[in-house]
């Protein structure tokens, strides 16, 4: 598993779990959505994610997530 399967694998799971909360708990978890999206928007203007680095930092080797090569 490399650092960016591993981003995009948390954000989605961020945007479902949120958006299931917002519908049968309370409609506030939407603003989760929101944060999430923001930072999503922000990592792709400035190339820099707080996740990625704390995962470099953590040893995940660095990879992309777009590609079928294994």
């Amino acid at each position: 598993m490399t650092v960016d399967r591993i981003v995009h694998l948390v954000a989605g799971t961020f945007i479902l779990l949120s958006l299931a909360l917002a519908k049968y708990h309370n409609p506030n978890w939407i603003w989760f959505t929101v944060f999430v999206g923001a930072n999503l928007l922000q990592s792709g203007l400035t190339n820099w994610c707080l996740m990625s680095t704390i995962l470099h930092k953590l040893g995940v080797p660095e990879g992309t997530a777009v590609g079928c090569s294994r």
